[in-house]
């Protein structure tokens, strides 16, 4: 049994090596040294916290989910400047606006990691089926962790439905590997027009990247401002709280489609809080971002399907409960999404 668990962990040492991602290569910005992305203003975390977190783990209850939710097939296109947004789980959602239906993040696999039997396995089933998609037009893309970029998934995107994929610097090669089609590489603050319906700014994050053991920080990673006829919504994809919200909000404002009006931001995988907030927010530094992005509406986002963190399966959801009462915001201003039930928002 012994040598059978040292070999599956050598195997998993080799996987983790062979899935670095190519190195990144443009010129030295405030975030990038020519060799590596960094964050501004933040302290590089080092191994020695990640060590004591993995031995002295602290997990909160995640009880089974046997009859989680699926939600019905969604419509096929949503005309007009409603906005119609589905949570699948984690940080997948289907937004469907102006005739475009667009995923972020879309992860359909049951365990994301570098093989089918190595990594995290999800805890409820994806919100939506496959299957059941309406056609889909753009994928975002906020940086490379498996969580976020689970290549099966993609693949599988490209041949039903053959998207537009939209990624960070050095990230496109990841759907360009499955044959999928990619926008220029964005940086912070890059806007693209995707066309006369959708415009997109690429936004700061606190966070990092890697695929495998050798390739820390070797591609960037993001948030989205999505410019359409609705008015301006922010996918924060994944960040801890910085000052970075205070900026995107004023991106925001003075873009044609205004400020934030509906904002998807993390609430999940962030005990234990010493290590996980510099680069996961907890419910309050979510209602930290709240303030400072001066939303109409936020959902939240990064919880419930992949117990990543120590954080329980019921603690993102009270805690921003808390946090919202201690901010004196009501309840219904920042809500929690159930899996597959599609929300309107005119």
């Amino acid at each position: 049994m012994l040598r059978l668990s040292s070999r599956l962990l050598l195997m998993g040492f080799l996987f983790t090596f062979s899935a670095c991602a190519p190195r990144y290569k443009g010129p030295v910005t405030d975030h990038f040294d020519g060799k590596k992305f960094f964050n501004p203003g933040m302290p590089e975390r080092t191994s020695g916290g990640l060590l004591k977190w993995l031995f002295n783990r602290d997990k909160g209850p995640w009880p089974e989910q046997p009859d989680a939710f699926v939600g019905a097939r969604p419509a096929t296109r949503i005309e007009g400047d409603s906005l119609v947004l589905t949570f699948v789980n984690h940080s997948t959602f289907l937004i469907q606006t102006a005739g475009l239906n667009i995923l972020t993040d879309p992860v359909w696999s049951k365990r994301v990691g570098p093989t089918s039997w190595l990594g995290v396995k999800r805890k409820r089933p994806p919100g939506l089926r496959f299957d059941e998609l309406p056609p889909i037009d753009v994928v975002l893309l906020s940086h490379n962790h498996y969580d976020h970029l689970d290549l099966p998934t993609i693949e599988k995107l490209v041949k039903a439905h053959n998207p537009l994929f939209v990624t960070p610097l050095g990230v496109s090669y990841l759907p360009k590997s499955v044959n999928g089609r990619v926008t220029r590489e964005l940086d912070w603050n890059d806007t693209l027009r995707i066309n006369e319906k959708l415009a997109l700014t690429c936004t700061q994050a606190q966070h990092f990247s890697n695929r495998g053991l050798g390739d820390r920080e070797e591609t960037l990673w993001c948030g989205y401002l999505l410019h359409t006829s609705f008015g301006t919504t922010y996918f924060c994809g994944d960040s801890g709280y910085g000052p970075h919200f205070k900026k995107i909000a004023e991106q925001a404002r003075t873009s044609a489609t205004g400020p934030v009006k509906l904002a998807l931001l993390p609430i999940g995988s962030y005990r234990p809080e010493w290590f996980m907030a510099p680069v996961h927010v907890s419910p309050a530094g979510a209602v930290k971002a709240f303030v400072d992005l001066s939303p109409v509406q936020a959902v939240g986002i990064h919880f419930g399907t992949f117990q990543q963190g120590d954080d329980g399966l019921y603690e993102p959801a009270d805690d921003l409960r808390k946090a919202l009462g201690t901010a004196k915001i009501a309840e219904d201003k920042f809500i929690v999404p159930k899996e597959g039930r599609p929300m309107v928002f005119k």
